[in-house]
């Protein structure tokens, strides 16, 4: 297969979102013709302003496309555009390209990657690992699963996209691996959570706790500009308390049909839902505020029981 470079291939975007709207407006900076579809037609028309083509239905971009990549809420979502009545592979050519880059279940990639090998049509999952502002950066890493040769010609699409691509292995090893990834994001981001929770309740001040703690070896990348934002109690969303949520519920699904049992996952997950019941709109940081508030209860409490 050969290189699916700007100059040779026209692509169709499905599902732009926060994500996918930047991810379409990087690959029209890189020279790349896109015609762009949303259910929300809005998300869709903005894009035109930067050169994107709009369609009206899925398979109106299979139509028009020969690589075809997606970014979408869920499972349900997926299965929809790809296996519904007027959905990809409806009109999908043989020799096209899929590029499907939701997180979801990996038993839901197998199952596009599967119905595309019917009509001939190459599917990749390929997971975002990175927030908004790595995508227009360029600076997400992408977690693929499928085919060595279709992986391959690919590269051009995820260089001007990415600054890192890994092939994890067969069909559902990108989205096993960005369950992995996001295990660990979420899990971390709790125990940053409870970690001030403690520092305060001991009487530490808060923007001084807040401000060293980002400075310590315990605290990735990915979390230093959370505190930074929580410092100013800033909760506005990069990376949704829902979106983790969703997550969440797919790492411990996807545990379960393995038998595995994921205890701090599990407990997590509670105190994440408990956060996006108080705030559903806010960024996976608003736990530390969650954590928080509990501390100010349980100090509530004590003066009520001196008094």
């Amino acid at each position: 297969m050969q290189a699916l470079t700007a100059n040779q291939v026209r692509l169709g975007f499905i599902g732009v979102g926060a994500m996918g709207s930047r991810l379409v407006r990087r690959l029209l900076a890189h020279g790349f013709k896109v015609t762009v579809y949303d259910k929300n037609q809005s998300n869709a028309e903005a894009l035109r302003a930067n050169g994107a083509s709009v369609a009206t239905t899925p398979g109106e971009v299979a139509t028009s496309a020969d690589v075809i990549l997606s970014c979408l809420t869920n499972d349900a979502a997926v299965r929809d555009v790809y296996l519904g009545p007027q959905g990809i592979f409806s009109t999908a050519n043989p020799g096209n390209v899929v590029l499907e880059m939701s997180t979801i279940s990996p038993n839901a990639s197998r199952a596009v990657h599967a119905a595309g090998a019917q009509r001939g049509v190459d599917v990749l999952d390929v997971a975002i690992s990175g927030s908004t502002p790595a995508v227009e950066q360029g600076t997400i890493t992408l977690l693929a699963g499928g085919d060595p040769e279709v992986f391959e010609a690919s590269k051009p699409i995820f260089q001007a996209i990415a600054s890192q691509y890994f092939l994890m292995g067969p069909s559902g090893a990108g989205t096993s691996m960005k369950l992995a990834v996001n295990t660990i994001l979420g899990v971390g981001m709790q125990a940053i959570a409870e970690g001030i929770a403690l520092g305060e309740a001991e009487g530490l001040d808060r923007q001084r706790l807040l401000t060293v703690l980002a400075q310590t070896a315990v605290i990735p990348p990915a979390h230093k500009g959370k505190l930074a934002k929580a410092q100013r109690n800033d909760y506005s969303p990069q990376f949704g308390v829902g979106l983790m949520n969703k997550d969440f519920r797919l790492i411990l699904e996807t545990a379960k049909s393995s038998d595995l049992r994921l205890p701090a996952t599990a407990a997590a997950y509670d105190v994440n839902s408990a956060a996006m019941e108080e705030d559903p709109e806010s960024d996976i940081s608003s736990i530390i505020r969650y954590m928080e508030n509990l501390v100010g209860k349980v100090f509530a409490q004590a003066e009520e029981r001196v008094t």
